[in-house]
């Protein structure tokens, strides 16, 4: 099929936003009386994080107090992409909400660049709630945690732990752990051992010579984007890449990140979950076998619900507004039961 065959639909550039926003209805301007957003930074255990903070229309921070979101971001992203369109819609329902970049990610601090670890993944999100919760305005009894993609299963393995999170919500989401160790839909298991030992190579390179050794570059044409064989690698490709791409934005981390990365699970423990749990997926998505699975594990809540929504791929979660309409519409009503 020929390259030209791929339909990228609207294509939105990072450089037409004043601040660098990527997704569809994203402000443009901070207008008194509406939702704003403000990019603020702080340190993480000495690692500067870059984060956005949305607050709604009309706050005022001196007469109200504000239930509160964090939102983390999927792998490879960012906090202008998909997680900054739901952290603004969910500012436009009242909430503050807070989308960083990951630490070692994106505009955010740490060496080496493009580390992915989940140790530092779910201490990011346990930052954003350490900022947040002190935020002027926010009622820090009132905290709940979304995560999308990989940024879903981190945003699982910063719940079982920290019970400042009141109520707790996935979207398509991503077990790093499980994929990076088993490869996608399990394929990769006879090769586990080969890809523990380039990890520790890559350590012993590094100690030895100072080189850093990347994976997961994925810097595609059109025609290599289409003989992708799974919809979340093909769809993916063009979302990160074409439709939603941003500069800091990318599939590359660390070979070294797998000796982390492939020796943990986002299930492990997931009992320890007891706060309210929405788990959302696109009943098309190839991803969906991992949230079924959590959500199965999920035995120490005993409020939990699996929301599907009906035609949608994973990567069509992040931005096809029927779909996102629906998702926004049921984290509403969780978050408003719960917080």
């Amino acid at each position: 099929m020929a390259a030209s065959a791929i339909n990228f639909g609207t294509v939105l550039h990072a450089e037409d936003n004043p601040w660098g926003l990527v997704y569809e209805q994203a402000i443009t301007e901070n207008v008194p009386g509406k939702v704003n957003i403000h990019p603020v930074k702080y340190s993480l255990d000495g690692i500067e994080i870059a984060a956005n903070v949305y607050t709604p229309a009309g706050y005022n921070p001196d007469e109200k107090e504000y239930p509160a979101i964090i939102v983390a971001h999927p792998n490879g992203g960012t906090k202008e992409q998909v997680a900054g369109l739901f952290a603004q819609r969910m500012a436009e329902k009242g909430y503050i909400t807070i989308a960083a970049d990951a630490s070692y990610q994106g505009a955010s601090g740490g060496e080496p660049r493009h580390t992915d670890k989940p140790y530092f993944r779910i201490n990011d999100i346990h930052g954003m709630a350490d900022y947040i919760s002190k935020y002027p305005g926010v009622d820090p009894q009132r905290i709940g945690a979304f995560g999308i993609c990989g940024g879903g299963g981190y945003t699982l393995g910063a719940a079982k732990s920290d019970k400042r999170f009141k109520a707790v919500a996935t979207l398509s989401m991503f077990n790093s752990g499980r994929v990076r160790r088993n490869g996608f839909m399990d394929s990769a298991m006879p090769t586990i051992q080969q890809r523990l030992k380039d990890a520790s190579d890559a350590r012993e390179k590094r100690v030895t010579t100072g080189e850093i050794v990347f994976t997961g570059d994925m810097n595609l044409t059109d025609e290599e984007i289409e003989k992708l064989p799974f919809d979340l690698y093909r769809e993916g490709a063009i979302y990160y890449n074409r439709t939603h791409a941003h500069p800091n934005s990318t599939f590359r981390y660390t070979m070294e990140s797998l000796m982390d990365l492939m020796t943990w699970d986002a299930t492990d423990q997931i009992h320890l979950i007891n706060a309210p749990l929405l788990m959302m997926a696109g009943n098309k998505a190839d991803t969906f076998y991992m949230t079924s699975d959590a959500f199965e594990k999920a035995t120490g809540t005993l409020d939990k619900e699996l929301f599907l929504i009906p035609g949608a791929t994973h990567i069509q979660t992040y931005y096809v507004p029927e779909y996102v309409d629906q998702e926004v519409n049921k984290l509403t009503e969780f978050f408003g039961k719960n917080l």
